[in-house]
């Protein structure tokens, strides 16, 4: 996801992507640790999502 599209986003939506984006760590966590990842790299991806998100709700609540 680029910082352009969730920066397009308001802080309702951004909020309900965050708790999405959180479900989906703990989802492939767990599959990681009973080693059903298919693709490890995309825990990186989700938490990099995460953080992006995490900061643009901060520059509109600043």
């Amino acid at each position: 996801m680029k910082a352009e599209e969730i920066r397009k986003m308001d802080e309702k939506q951004l909020n309900a992507k965050l708790k999405e984006l959180k479900g989906e760590l703990f989802n492939l966590r767990f599959q990681n640790a009973i080693n059903q990842l298919d693709n490890p790299h995309r825990i990186n991806d989700v938490k990099h999502d995460i953080a992006r998100v995490m900061t643009v709700l901060r520059e509109k609540n600043a």
